[in-house]
């Protein structure tokens, strides 16, 4: 099974997450199949906190992928901070 989850990088105490497409089986910061976007939890004033390239995200669930409830949480509320 395919899945969309977040991948975890950056430093200690200082988070940073890759929007990613893998196999259900591959760990969590293993391989992928394909980067969606990224998330930064600790983005302050101006900078970008979610980006997501949405007709990438559209193919992935159009063949099958599922989301991990984090990324359809974050998801959800990019949507509607967008509206």
């Amino acid at each position: 099974m395919v899945v969309i989850r977040l991948s975890r990088g950056g430093a200690k105490a200082r988070p940073f997450f890759n929007i990613v497409v893998a196999d259900k089986r591959s760990r969590r910061d293993g391989n992928f199949i394909e980067r969606l976007g990224f998330y930064n939890p600790i983005a302050k004033g101006g900078e970008e906190s979610l980006r997501v390239a949405q007709d990438r995200l559209t193919y992935w669930r159009g063949v099958g992928a599922q989301a991990s409830p984090t990324v359809e949480r974050l998801l959800a509320s990019a949507a509607k901070k967008a509206a």
